[in-house]
């Protein structure tokens, strides 16, 4: 039987992590229905609905709230905790009967809402993690983050080129030199091009009909790409969730706008607007110079290589996307690639510092 009727857990959760979920999942064992009210100042980098969105797809049988909390902590100031109480009683207005919580806190904040305070592992021997911590390092707490967390703070690296110039084989390559660092990287993910995945389905179809049909004799419609660019979009998302903090894709739904060029001619809004949404933080150009073409059935654009290499450049160049261009044999490629790669890992996640606390 459970002990509480209505139980609540206040946090920033900036981000969640298992320690937070931790307590979440105490509090529900505990109550007949529990509250989740996640807290985020305006001066915040990840937004509030970001973090409402991963509370409630990890805890689904619990109720998320969230709600903007600009006031400063200080444990110390009466009127400071006036103010934190308006924002958290107008979010939650029910009568709580238990509030849980990992902090010092807890006790003040419990009779504030005339509630019983229950302290969940308040030293952090289940889960030495705090959002400070993730804030300062996430690749040391990745294996503390869900995978909706996950996914938003992978840096995803596409590889993209012209027909037959390596993208492929850079990719994979990128994604085992990631793997033998060992530790969070050990989980480094690589995702395939989609659109060859679809190329060989609409081959396979057409033989299935004209058993004689070769790749020239498939047609694509400008009705294929957003759907190439939105498989590729998803295939992105899954591998994220599950990988490590860099992730390596074999082209994307940007590229894809180009391919668009190629096999149809002109653009697809809709292609565009798949591929502005996805999340990105390098491209790798492979340059055609230097690579043989391997036809090897799904291939017959040799000749359109140096015009693909250069929309791609300026494609590139005109939508701002960060880029580098990789040129010579393949491990002088590679050695360019980790470079790029390493400079964006360095750069860091950049937290906005949350408001100042005084305890």
């Amino acid at each position: 039987m459970k002990r509480f009727g209505h139980g609540l857990v206040l946090g920033k959760f900036y981000p969640p992590h298992a320690g937070h979920h931790h307590l979440v999942r105490t509090a529900r064992d505990r109550c007949e229905r529990l509250t989740v009210l996640v807290c985020a100042a305006s001066v915040e980098s990840v937004p509030l609905a970001d973090r409402v969105a991963w509370m409630r797809e990890v805890h689904p049988d619990v109720r998320v709230v969230g709600a903007v909390d600009d006031t400063r902590m200080d444990l110390t100031d009466p009127a400071i905790w006036d103010a934190h109480m308006a924002v958290f009683t107008a979010a939650v207005p029910e009568p709580v009967d238990a509030v849980f919580t990992s902090e010092s806190y807890g006790a003040e904040l419990a009779r504030r809402f005339g509630a019983a305070s229950v302290l969940v592992d308040p030293d952090r021997t289940l889960f030495p993690v705090s959002g400070t911590a993730v804030r300062k390092d996430p690749v040391g707490c990745w294996d503390f983050l869900e995978p909706p967390v996950r996914a938003a703070l992978t840096r995803r690296i596409v590889v993209l080129g012209a027909e037959s110039t390596g993208t492929t084989t850079l990719a994979r390559a990128l994604t085992e030199h990631y793997r033998a660092r060992g530790g969070g990287w050990a989980q480094t993910r690589y995702v395939a091009e989609y659109g060859r995945e679809f190329s060989e389905q609409k081959l396979a179809a057409l033989r299935g009909r004209w058993p004689d049909a070769q790749w020239e004799d498939v047609v694509f419609t400008t009705d294929d790409f957003p759907v190439i660019a939105e498989a590729q979009n998803a295939r992105e998302e899954e591998a994220a969730r599950v990988g490590s903090p860099v992730l390596f894709c074999d082209t994307d739904s940007f590229a894809t706008t180009v391919w668009h060029e190629r096999y149809v001619g002109g653009r697809n809004p809709l292609v565009e607007d798949i591929a502005d949404r996805a999340r990105h933080h390098l491209w790798l150009l492979t340059d055609h110079e230097g690579v043989a073409f391997e036809d090897d059935g799904l291939r017959d654009g040799e000749e359109l290589r140096p015009w693909m290499t250069d929309r791609f450049r300026a494609e590139l160049t005109r939508t701002g996307r960060e880029f580098i261009e990789v040129t010579g044999g393949h491990q002088e490629r590679l050695e360019a690639a980790v470079a790029a790669v390493d400079a964006v890992l360095d750069t860091g996640w950049n937290f906005a510092a949350p408001l100042p606390e005084r305890r």
